[in-house]
């Protein structure tokens, strides 16, 4: 599919097994996207529905294109396989179970065109209050992204977020296949100082199909923040624990030695040592870190000059 000259945007919706609003939703998206200029990328994430024979009817549609995966590999594999397909300066990540409004996608993009906004957020006010135990695991993966990441944005995990595309495109492989892809992908615009915005959008109640977050996709979403800030900035993480092993192990050594009478105890000098050793870690892990990320600098800048070259 080759980018039409006057496209500025690409919207790039993941299906995996909706059926029941995929076709309402493509009846709504695809006219409107028409009208606007802007490119539609689909990406069947390795349906077992009817949503492949659905998406079919997009084959005559111009302005949209239907990618495909034969086995289901997670929503952050699907946005990024149609992300990485993206010609246009922008980029929306939209989902398609009929929850998002297509016309919000219009002030996203205005938004960051007035601001040159690198990653605008869809913020869904009051998302999960009607559901307790869904607004509370939101409320502790941002709560826990925050004491280890200063952040602006409140509704971390939104699937509905503009990006440019030459950012986000440089930071796919950083990015985890499941559903924390949301969650680690602000992360990595907020550590590397991209302006980002946040806007309220229109959210509507999810009429058919089921949601595939659980519990266990809460714990992975821990999981892989953990991991993106141990990639980010593992001092974050190895810091503090290296100062508690010490500060116990000097603490304790000393009340041993004070109060008991004893010599200096093995596991006051086994908490010392193991600060010691999170200290070197986090070091070693610093540096890696900055290695990945300085060869990540160089590739964009070689991109950059390649485009210059061909302009």
């Amino acid at each position: 599919m080759q980018t039409k000259p006057h496209s500025i945007l690409t919207i790039v919706i993941p299906v995996y097994n909706e059926a029941p609003v995929l076709e309402k939703t493509i009846q709504t998206i695809v006219p409107y996207a028409a009208q606007k200029g802007w490119e539609l990328i689909f990406v069947d994430d390795g349906s077992t529905d009817h949503s492949s024979q659905i998406l079919e009817q997009l084959v005559t549609v111009s302005h949209a294109r239907v990618l495909r995966h034969k086995i289901n590999r997670g929503y952050g594999a699907a946005l990024k396989t149609g992300i990485s397909c993206v010609q246009t300066p922008y980029v929306v990540s939209f989902d398609a179970d009929g929850q998002h409004q297509i016309e919000d996608v219009e002030r996203l993009l205005s938004f960051a065109l007035q601001h040159d906004s690198d990653l605008v957020v869809g913020n869904r006010p009051g998302i999960g209050n009607k559901n307790l135990y869904r607004a509370l695991g939101k409320w502790m993966i941002w709560q826990f992204a925050r004491l280890l990441m200063p952040l602006k944005v409140r509704d971390l995990n939104s699937g509905f977020k503009l990006y440019k595309t030459e950012l986000i495109q440089q930071y796919l492989s950083y990015c985890p296949n499941s559903m924390a892809f949301s969650d680690v992908i602000t992360l990595i615009f907020t550590h590397q100082r991209h302006l980002i915005h946040e806007i309220p959008i229109s959210i509507s109640p999810r009429t058919a199909g089921k949601s595939t977050i659980n519990i266990w996709t809460a714990f992975e979403t821990l999981l892989e923040i953990l991991n993106a800030i141990i990639m980010l900035n593992p001092l974050k993480i190895f810091i503090p624990l290296s100062l508690i092993s010490i500060i116990v192990g000097i603490g304790w050594g000393s009340y041993v030695i004070v109060r008991v009478g004893r010599g200096v105890s093995v596991g006051s000098m086994l908490a010392v040592v193991s600060g010691l050793i999170f200290f070197m870690l986090g070091l070693l892990a610093h540096q890696i870190s900055n290695l990945r990320l300085d060869l990540l600098e160089l590739k964009s800048q070689a991109k950059t000059a390649e485009r210059n070259d061909c302009e």
